[in-house]
């Protein structure tokens, strides 16, 4: 499925995650009449979008009749949206919600449509390498999938979920996941400050081992344990870090409850 088949699409939010989702489409090849976007108060970047691709951003969804119809919007405002974007939803209408924690049904409810598709995108699909998670009402059709591809795949990887209940569990892994790892980095920065580096040079070390670490692990199809082990020595420096790390109370239990944390709230979302 080619983005230039699939028709006009109504992108409803412009924040950075659907200014990411806008621009990958259109570098991706979205002619930029097919891209029709939603935004009473657009931001600054908004407007210069606009303005690069010779766009127009509307104030509301009224009269304008798209083929796929993407809500970008915050879960706390998303029934109010759909109220609002109702009259747009045509039988030739597939929804796609990235709202975190909205589930299947209360789209369905919101949009008058059984063709809906929930997703969770996370925030590296700004620089083309995100994943998402997707999955589909049964109403949606093959085609339908493939058209979601095509949108979500433009800005990275797409998985489909065959059990909604998963995609709490996703969004608690690789929605908020980015944010884990920038705190990390913020971690490893702060203990080589307390060795005695200066906070510039420490926050460039651990920038850049994060970075490279992560190119490393896209360019090796090895597993992860495996990069770990070829770079720790038995009883060398790395192995005695890792001995705190992979301790009973270190960082796979940290983790796990960070997890489980998100992954409750997700699901607090979707009840409203």
């Amino acid at each position: 499925m080619s983005l230039r088949d699939i028709g006009p699409v109504m992108l409803v939010g412009a924040g950075k995650m659907g200014l990411a989702m806008a621009k990958s489409w259109l570098a991706a090849g979205l002619p930029e009449s097919n891209l029709i976007l939603i935004a009473p108060s657009p931001s600054e970047a908004a407007k210069a979008l606009a303005r690069d691709y010779d766009l127009q951003i509307y104030p509301e969804a009224s009269g304008l009749l798209p083929n796929v119809l993407v809500l970008a919007v915050k879960p706390q405002v998303i029934d109010g949206v759909m109220e609002q974007v109702l009259p747009v939803v045509g039988p030739q209408t597939l929804v796609v919600s990235v709202a975190a924690g909205i589930d299947i049904a209360r789209l369905v409810r919101g949009t008058g449509t059984g063709r809906v598709v929930r997703t969770m995108p996370n925030t590296p699909a700004q620089v083309g390498k995100g994943i998402t998670g997707a999955v589909a009402a049964p109403d949606v059709s093959a085609a339908e999938k493939a058209s979601v591809d095509a949108l979500l795949g433009a800005s990275g990887q797409v998985v489909w979920l065959a059990d909604e209940g998963d995609i709490d569990a996703l969004t608690a892994v690789s929605g908020s996941g980015p944010a884990y790892v920038f705190n990390m980095v913020e971690a490893l920065a702060a203990a080589g400050e307390q060795q005695g580096l200066s906070p510039a040079l420490a926050m460039q070390l651990a920038r850049q081992t994060v970075i490279g670490a992560a190119a490393l692990l896209e360019a090796d199809p090895a597993p992860a344990a495996v990069l770990r082990q070829n770079v720790t020595s038995p009883k060398g420096v790395t192995a005695e870090a890792l001995a705190v790390l992979m301790a009973d109370d270190g960082l796979a239990p940290l983790m796990a409850r960070a997890v489980a944390a998100a992954r409750k709230r997700s699901e607090e979302l979707g009840r409203g």
